[in-house]
């Protein structure tokens, strides 16, 4: 059986080089790992406890919770907006710490990776959503980064999977998230 990581991109835009990052790690996921991309970010409501009711979850975000309760690991793509993770990464974390201590994400093996224009990558962001995520429960590889600095320029003409410097540390992110989520 495959080891199951889901992703989750902060970027809406579909042309985003986060969103490619992503995609990427589809791709080169090594045998036995399956990446799949979650798609239904753009539709979940900010987190507000009054929905947050049994019974009367928004479907959008019981979606969420139930992609990532099949999941063995989450794989979070965070770019970085105004030197922290976007709004729609971080909602979606807010849902999965819910119920407190006993959310979605509790336990789960998480990464964090990124791209960004700025010559660090993302790390801002980064670090913010691997912050949010610990506190959401998940089990944050903290060791586990990748950080790629100049997005635009180098991503231009270029799409991720076709990049042999991104694709050697992304296969070895995948590669220690598939190892934590098997034991997890």
């Amino acid at each position: 059986m495959s080891v199951r990581i889901l992703a989750l991109v902060g970027s809406l835009r579909a042309g985003s080089h986060n969103r490619q990052l992503a995609e990427a790690a589809v791709k080169i996921a090594p045998a036995g790992t399956d990446v799949q991309l979650y798609e239904g970010l753009a539709g979940i409501p900010f987190y507000n406890e009054d929905i947050d009711v049994e019974g009367t979850v928004p479907a959008a975000a019981a979606e969420l919770r139930e992609a990532v309760a099949r999941a063995d690991a989450l794989l979070l793509v965070a770019p970085e907006y105004n030197g922290t993770m976007p709004a729609v990464l971080k909602n979606a974390i807010d849902w999965l710490s819910r119920p407190f201590g006993a959310g979605a994400m509790a336990g789960k093996p998480v990464a964090v990776v990124g791209t960004a224009y700025g010559q660090y990558g993302g790390v801002w962001a980064q670090d913010e959503a691997r912050k949010a995520a610990g506190i959401a429960g998940g089990a944050v590889l903290e060791d586990v980064k990748l950080s790629i600095p100049g997005s635009v320029t180098r991503f231009a003409d270029l799409h991720p999977v076709e990049d042999a410097e991104v694709t050697t540390a992304l296969t070895a992110v995948i590669e220690r998230l598939a190892e934590a989520g098997t034991a997890a």
